[in-house]
């Protein structure tokens, strides 16, 4: 870092702009002041977007934008911008687009040039400081491009135009209202399954070849795909080993808990070390999904490893959850997390090569420079077996190695922590810690759900308008689709986890901002952002990534709202979303397993479990305790519809009754009999209620 600078990114908030605010790059944020210089002395934008946690962005701060003879290119003859995607993501998903469609790929750094109207010309990702892989240097980048603006300015204004036009052209309505049937739905998410199963890597699992990342998303479409058509003696292989293999991986941090970013090798193993809320949040999903599956203990001790990290270290001290922890720390990737075997020996002693064995690791190293990454390379038995203790001491050995290598990790630098708190990731993390309280009876985790739940509801909706970010007393930027439609869930997960009814009608209130000011009421489906004079266009994102889309979202969202609140309207709407992008359903359903999984609760219809009475807690129990991708929980008393509040008992005898479609079994009050009709008709491993 370079203190005798200090420029405009000063004065934000996000940590992102601030990691840059000492650059000699005269950096504005994204907002009217740079687009007025820009157009004012009609000179190009330079955008560069990134966000805190990412290892290249470092890399490329480093290497060119802390250098002086780059920041003299940049301050001379651009408009140089800087935006935190996380902060931002109106702005990235425009930019990502345009970069996507001009390259064929997509990554951050994202490195655009822009005409001062801010469409884009040229764009890129990471560039080097010197020539390198075909590609050129970061300067030579520069040069070129100030030459064509000189020599060439019509011909790229005129591209830029081009570029927004076609951007424009293909994000019109793809809708087909009268081709939305049942068995154009059953086809496509018959073609997603199918393309999984062939990119499942059956030893390692994962889908495809490394790098792998986690996505949760395609975990809930299969568990939900084996549950929707169960066969016999099947279970839903392909998420159980990839969860398995993924926990047992340097992916996971076996020390503090909590997952990483992604694997750079085959074998979940060595890790992109960042840590993101969102991924811990998808996770507890997951693995809850897994344990109620098979009921296998590691799946739930999975839960709590990742929950207790994020209570640990990502939550505010008034209860909202942090974006991220880097990977790096000292300036090197990794650092925190490695270890030599050297290390190992003098922290652990005579159990050293005991531990080492069961966690993979060598003298030589299984990283870089002769570290090693925690991974579990052998089984308890072959552990125990090898070394002639009993099976019995070992977990002994290894709790009290790990917990000696947690403090002497603790002492080291830790990686900075992005302190951002994100309404559409806290959604996310709210409805993980409702939903493992409520499984796993762990009334803590619900505690922490609510206050998120109150902070996001108290401190990033003032006035009645859903905000975006919040840092240092401040909420700003308004709410995304993503915002609405993840808080929207977590609300919902948080009513079924407490049945106080404060949530249930907060989910309804903001799906009714929601469906106001992104709902396409021309063509269907929701908007990314609102209408903004800042944003070239306004796209409609099905693409299920890291994060689900939030059109995905919201049609699962619509489909519990029918049911929670007894309204047609909301399954309406789900209709029209799934016409609107019905084209792209039908061609690459893979891309969109989250909206697949939305397809298929349409297809199967939400069945309602609605308690009465007093102590209802070991019935709910036991419905928790079976996978129900499609049944939603309610509480008489707490119910906001005329139908469920009707379904109470006189004599506050503890009761559940089994409906859909409105239409009621027997009330049941028996825990033996209430188990018999959840997984009637089924082999033990789903249900098909």
């Amino acid at each position: 870092m370079i203190d005798q600078h200090k420029n405009r990114l000063a004065h934000e908030k996000s940590p992102y702009l601030l990691q840059h605010a000492h650059n000699p790059v005269d950096w504005y944020p994204w907002g009217k002041e740079a687009f007025s210089k820009a157009r004012r002395e009609n000179k190009p934008i330079f955008l560069s977007i990134g966000y805190s946690t990412c290892h290249w962005c470092h890399v490329m701060e480093r290497e060119s934008f802390e250098k002086e003879e780059v920041a003299k290119i940049l301050n001379a003859y651009y408009v140089s911008i800087k935006v935190d995607r996380e902060e931002r993501p109106d702005v990235d998903a425009v930019y990502m687009t345009a970069l996507q469609a001009m390259t064929g790929s997509g990554g951050w750094p994202m490195s655009l040039f822009l005409t001062p109207d801010l469409q884009p010309f040229f764009a890129g990702t990471y560039f080097p400081p010197i020539p390198a892989h075909g590609r050129p240097s970061f300067t030579q980048l520069l040069e070129r491009v100030r030459e064509l603006w000189n020599d060439n300015r019509d011909a790229l204004i005129e591209s830029g135009e081009h570029i927004v036009e076609a951007l424009k052209a293909s994000d019109k309505s793809t809708a087909e209202p009268n081709s939305l049937s049942d068995a154009t739905l059953r086809d496509s998410i018959e073609k997603c399954y199918r393309y999984f199963e062939q990119a499942f890597d059956r030893e390692e699992g994962g889908f495809g070849p490394a790098p792998k990342f986690p996505r949760p998303v395609q975990f809930d479409f299969l568990f939900q795909y084996y549950a929707a058509f169960p066969l016999p003696d099947t279970k839903p292989i392909m998420p159980l080993r990839t969860l398995e293999k993924m926990a047992a991986g340097g992916i996971h941090d076996h020390l503090g808990g909590g997952f990483h970013r992604y694997s750079v090798d085959r074998y979940w193993r060595v890790s992109h070390f960042e840590k993101m809320l969102y991924d811990q949040a998808q996770l507890v999903h997951s693995y809850l999904d897994a344990w109620q599956l098979t009921h296998n203990k590691e799946f739930a001790n999975t839960v709590e490893n990742i929950c207790e990290y994020v209570r640990r270290d990502l939550m505010h001290d008034e209860g909202a959850f942090f974006c991220a922890e880097d990977a790096d720390s000292d300036g090197e990737e990794g650092k925190f997390y490695v270890w030599t075997y050297q290390e190992i020996e003098d922290l652990l002693g005579e159990n050293a090569p005991v531990f080492s064995r069961y966690y993979g690791i060598t003298k030589e190293g299984n990283f870089e420079y002769g570290k090693n990454v925690l991974h579990i390379s052998s089984t308890m038995a072959e552990t125990a077996d090898e070394f002639h203790i009993s099976i019995e001491q070992l977990p002994d050995i290894l709790a009290e190695g790990r917990s000696r290598l947690l403090h002497a990790r603790n002492i080291r630098v830790r990686p900075s922590l992005d302190d951002k708190v994100l309404t559409s990731w806290n959604g996310l993390m709210i409805g993980a810690m409702a939903r493992a309280a409520d499984l796993l009876r762990k009334p803590q985790y619900l505690d922490d759900a609510w206050n998120a739940g109150e902070f996001i509801w108290k401190r990033l909706r003032p006035e009645g308008r859903l905000l975006h970010r919040w840092r240092d007393g401040e909420a700003r930027f308004d709410a995304s689709l993503d915002d609405y439609a993840f808080l929207i869930q977590g609300y919902l997960d948080l009513y079924e986890a407490s049945f106080e009814a404060q949530w249930l009608r907060r989910a309804i209130e903001l799906q009714a901002e929601q469906d106001s000011v992104l709902y396409d009421t021309e063509y269907g489906g929701y908007f990314d952002a609102r209408e903004a004079s800042d944003l070239i266009l306004r796209s409609k994102n099905e693409y299920d990534g890291a994060e689900p889309s939030g059109n995905s979202v919201s049609v699962r969202n619509l489909y519990r709202l029918a049911v929670f609140a007894e309204e047609e309207g909301f399954r309406k709407k789900v209709d029209e979303v799934l016409a609107y992008f019905l084209r792209r359903i039908r061609n690459h359903p893979f891309a969109m397993p989250a909206m697949m999984a939305a397809a298929l609760c349409k297809l199967k219809g939400m069945a309602q479990a609605v308690f009465a009475g007093g102590d209802i807690r070991e019935l709910k129990h036991i419905v928790n305790a079976t996978y129900q991708p499609w049944l939603a929980k309610l509480h008489s008393r707490s119910a906001v519809g005329e139908f469920a509040r009707s379904l109470h008992t006189e004599d506050s005898l503890p009761t559940v009754f089994i409906c859909r479609n409105f239409v009621c079994e027997l009330p049941i009050n028996d825990p033996a009999e209430l188990k018999r009709v959840l997984t009637q008709g089924t082999n033990g491993a789903r249900s098909t209620l």
